[in-house]
Parts: structure tokens; sequence; C-alpha cells
């Protein structure tokens, strides 16, 4: 499967309206995310991340550097890449089977095992019994399970999540991260996630970078030495709160940010 994403010397300015000066957005961001890594990207708002997240994506052609997956170019968007944002992605006039099902039938995939495999990934994430049920019946949890299952039902080798659960109440938050957990251990695609939850970087990742704010700028990368597997527990022990404690200090370090970059 692999997975495995090199960058090297990416940069992206955006080009503002008449009148006003270029944005430099990133700065020359060297980083390498092994094959089946969970990797989270923190810092302040502003920093760079979903914009960095979109050039992994091929939504966004930096302005200079490259992006390598497995050693071939990013160049554009591509099937071996699958993203999910923070807000829900579901057709509302598909059901749940058909939502998940859309990715392969768009593909070719025929009725048949699109079906099949459309059930096959409500069942691991949790929405069996539901596959015929409208997102209007579901709640913003079950969307986006609804939203994950049919990223993994196209076969990506890579998952790019933009707070995916920044939009839920707590409880639901933390029970998403906790099916994440599970569903990526069975086997370890590579993810690059968004947060601005120190909690959830933690507990999701293996290395978590914290970008500079503006322009933004790999300040470290930390690797999360806590065991896994994880669970609600973790984040009560005393290991997991001496590592959220280090890196909310990093957070606060170069924290100024430069308006008028």
């Amino acid at each position: 499967m692999s997975g495995e994403i090199t960058i090297n010397g990416l940069t992206h300015v955006f080009r503002r309206g008449k009148g006003q000066d270029p944005l430099l957005a990133l700065q020359n961001i060297d980083l390498e995310i092994p094959a089946g890594r969970f990797v989270s990207l923190v810092g302040l708002s502003g920093c760079g991340k979903s914009t960095l997240l979109k050039t992994i994506a091929g939504l966004i052609t930096p302005s200079a550097g490259e992006i390598l997956l497995d050693g071939a170019p990013v160049v554009g968007p591509g099937v071996e890449r699958g993203m999910v944002f923070q807000q829900d992605a579901v057709f509302p006039w598909l059901s749940v089977l058909d939502n998940i099902a859309f990715g392969l039938r768009a593909k070719g995939v025929s009725a048949a095992e699109s079906t099949e495999q459309a059930a096959f990934w409500a069942e691991r994430v949790g929405l069996k019994g539901f596959e015929t049920a409208m997102p209007k019946e579901l709640s913003g949890g079950m969307r986006k399970r609804v939203d994950i299952a049919r990223v993994y039902a196209n076969g990506p080798t890579v998952l790019l999540m933009d707070e995916p659960f920044g939009a839920l109440d707590a409880q639901t938050k933390e029970s998403m991260q906790d099916d994440l957990i599970e569903l990526w251990e069975q086997d370890r695609r590579t993810v690059v996630f968004v947060t601005h939850d120190l909690d959830e970087a933690l507990v999701l990742s293996d290395e978590v970078v914290v970008m500079a704010p503006r322009p933004g700028r790999i300040q470290q990368v930390e690797h999360i030495g806590i065991e896994r597997p994880r669970s609600a527990e973790t984040r009560l022990s005393p290991e997991f709160l001496a590592a959220k404690r280090d890196l909310h200090q990093r957070l606060n370090t170069h924290q100024k940010v430069d308006h008028n970059a």
C-alpha cells in the first residue's frame, strides 16, 4: 500500500486583489511522513495548516518546492489521496449506502460490487442498520461516519483530514476519535490530520507537526511516545498530561503573528 510523503522546499504565495500585497502563506517547508504514520498538524489560526494539507491533496499548486507521494510528484488531485473536510460532504438526496458507494460507481465499479463494498464500510464505521437512512435522519457524528466510510471505500493510500470533528460536541468528538484510531490501526494507512485540539492530536498521532504562524513554517516535529492502543483512559494518564503540557509550551513559543505578512 505504501503512502510515503516527502515535502521539499514548499513555499506558497496567495495573490490577492488589486491594491493588496501578496500573502506568503507557507515558507520553505521540508517534511518527511513515512508510510503508515498518523501525523497531525497543529498551530495558531493562520499558520497555514489547511493550506499545507490542500497542497498535499493537489487542490493547491505551490508557488515553489515539491511534494512527492511514493516518489512521484503530486501535480493535482488523485484517487490515492482521500480528503475529509470539517463540513459534511454527504449528498442529501442519497441514502447512506449510496453516499458511500458514490465514488466507486463514479470509477465504473459495478452496482453489485459497489453496494457490497459500501455495506462493508458502513459496518466498519458503525453504521450497520442505517444503510437505507437519508442524511436528514442522521446525527452530525453519523454523517461524519458516512464521509469517512466513503473515503475509505475508494481505497486511498493517504487520508487527509481537515478538522473533521471540529463541529461535533465534545462527547461525540471523543467517540469519533476512538473509532478512527480503531479503524486506522486495522491497516495503518498514512493520515495527515489538521486540528486545533491538542488532546485530539495527542491521542491520535504518531507525530505532531507544530507550525509557526505566518508565514507558515515547521517549528517542531514532536514524536508522541504514548503506547498504543489508546483509549479514553489514555487522556487521563500522567504521560498524556505531560505530553500535552510540553506541546502547549511549544505552541506558545514564537506565537507572534505578523499581520502585515
